[in-house]
């Protein structure tokens, strides 16, 4: 039996940022990872954007961390040498009607205190962007570009810097919680092993409400709904034909296909939403359908007419774990702390999705806040 204070399940960025934010506050930190490396699921598989924080409804936890974590996260880039770039990013309408929609985007991220937006006519959009297409635009000026792996890294680093470590290989098959409020853990792999710890934090992204599921004590009533988005990513074979990112006006369950470009200025169209209708993780297939390319070329010729035939091939697909069914609002992220479950020393994060990444060291702040006792 090995004890330690605290324990996060899961290494994507937020799990490893909520690890770095523990051991920094002096508590002794383990991350069980299933996979044999850190970040290999959806922190891996997104398109890499830094978000500005406009889209997310004024007061949600998904619009205050987006905020608050994209100034946090420049500041720990630029301090760290982590490699990203202040890009900015154009949404765009495409047609009259789409104006107001514009407007109205413009109105939210102006409430929720972003900074460097700009409403945009056509022309003047156009004038930045020649080979763009449009009617209206909103610039955010804050919006970014990461390399994720690299961000990871760092926030490994400071884990163990502090005296925290984060264990691969490592898949969580029971948990229990005990009499006293600590944590028993039973791990799997190559060596199986129990810990016990005083705090735990679930953030195992796609596996987070199976690891609530198996929980043992915890009660039902508190597992939110869950089901699977797939986003699927091509990539562009031409040279860029943009300085910053495009995007259009937003979809139902996704931001709609956008162009990002990665560090190295290729550019990349995605994702959709594909709705997988069912909750398991494991049937998740990344393959990405060429028969899909027909969409993306009709979504991006919107704001593109110039995308030649034949530019596009499919690149990589991520996933995303959705707390709203196909149809419904777009559910807000879910931090479920003590003050909802009555479990001192337990947080649960689930339907961590776009903004995640972005948002992942102010997602780190509340849990440790929460874990105190304050929040």
């Amino acid at each position: 039996m090995i004890e330690t204070e605290a324990i996060v399940i899961g290494a994507g960025a937020v799990g490893l940022a909520c690890a770095a934010a523990l051991s920094r506050a002096g508590h002794e930190t383990l991350v069980l990872e299933s996979a044999l490396g850190i970040g290999t699921g959806t922190s891996a598989r997104n398109s890499e954007v830094i978000h500005a924080g406009l889209y997310y409804p004024n007061g949600s936890l998904r619009h205050r961390h987006c905020v608050a974590g994209r100034r946090k996260l420049y500041q720990w880039m630029a301090e760290r040498g982590v490699p990203h770039r202040k890009t900015g990013k154009l949404i765009v309408g495409t047609s009259d009607a789409q104006i107001p929609r514009m407007r109205t985007l413009f109105d939210q991220g102006t409430q929720n205190g972003v900074e460097g937006l700009h409403f945009l006519t056509g022309s003047d959009a156009m004038a930045q962007e020649p080979n763009l297409t449009c009617t209206a635009a909103v610039l955010s000026e804050e919006t970014g570009i990461l390399d994720s792996h690299a961000y990871m890294l760092s926030l490994q680093g400071d884990l163990e810097d502090h005296g925290g470590s984060v264990v691969i290989g490592a898949p969580v098959e029971a948990v229990e919680i005990l009499s006293d409020g600590r944590f028993r853990l039973n791990v799997g792999g190559a060596e199986p092993v129990s810990i016990t710890s005083r705090l735990l934090v679930n953030s195992a992204g796609l596996h987070a409400i199976r690891i609530a599921r198996q929980m043992e004590g915890y009660a039902p009533g508190h597992i939110p709904f869950f089901t699977l988005a797939k986003g699927n990513y091509f990539s562009c074979q031409t040279k860029a034909a943009f300085q910053r990112l495009i995007y259009p006006a937003p979809v139902e369950g996704g931001l709609g296909v956008h162009i990002t470009l990665d560090l190295g200025g290729r550019m990349r169209f995605g994702p959709d939403v594909e709705w997988l209708g069912h909750d398991d993780p494991d049937r998740i297939d990344y393959t990405v359908d060429l028969s899909r390319s027909d969409d993306f070329y009709d979504a991006v010729r919107q704001y593109w007419p110039g995308l030649p035939d034949g530019a596009i091939a499919a690149d990589y697909s991520g996933c995303r774990p959705k707390l709203s069914a196909q149809g419904d609002l777009a559910a807000d992220f879910r931090i479920d702390g003590p003050e909802l479950h009555g479990h001192a020393g337990l947080v649960h994060l689930f339907g961590i999705e776009s903004p995640g990444l972005t948002s992942s060291l102010a997602i780190a702040e509340d849990v440790v806040n929460r874990l105190a006792g304050h929040h």
